[in-house]
């Protein structure tokens, strides 16, 4: 029962980025239609959707699921990246839709709560139209001012794993 639940409450590494992309997507066209037909009740699927993914990966997440099992092998073959990052951009979702929840639902800030889900979709179309994962590039930039250990992502600490060109030859004896 506990190794059921440690791998249920766990993330991949690596994430398909085209399945991520796939799940941005998504995220832009359930942020769209619920600002455009002002349903913020939508806030609720749209934070879980977050919590589920960061907890789990794609395995309670609706939207985890098609995007990984369906679309995203349509799509294209999978091109991994590291999974730390993608999850630090989950949770920089948590952080974003969970608030335009509780501005809309604690408080009636309904304006507040568009503004911010305004701002989410900016980030998710970025990555899901041109790859530019804001939660990566800020995962990134933590890394290198040390308050990310690199041990969390030792992928990511080595540039020359995804750039061939940087990597040093062993100097010869």
């Amino acid at each position: 029962m506990q190794v059921r639940l440690r791998s249920l409450f766990s993330f991949p590494n690596p994430v398909n980025e085209v399945a991520a992309r796939v799940v941005a997507g998504g995220v832009v066209v359930l942020c769209v239609v619920m600002v455009a037909l002002d349903q913020p009740w939508l806030l609720v699927p749209l934070a879980y959707g977050f919590w589920a993914r960061v907890l789990t990966g794609p395995s309670l997440s609706p939207l985890g699921q098609l995007a990984t099992r369906v679309v995203a092998p349509r799509l294209a073959t999978p091109r991994p990246v590291a999974g730390p990052p993608k999850r630090f951009a989950q949770a920089m979702g948590v952080l974003f839709s969970s608030t335009a929840l509780v501005l809309w639902a604690g408080f009636g800030a309904l304006t507040a709560a568009w503004v911010v889900v305004g701002l989410l979709v900016v980030a998710a179309m970025l990555e899901s139209v041109f790859g530019l994962c804001l939660g990566c590039r800020v995962f990134g930039a933590l890394m290198q001012a040390g308050l990310i250990p690199e041990e969390v992502c030792e992928a990511c600490a080595d540039v020359s794993l995804h750039h061939p060109e940087l990597r040093r030859e062993p100097a010869e004896v």
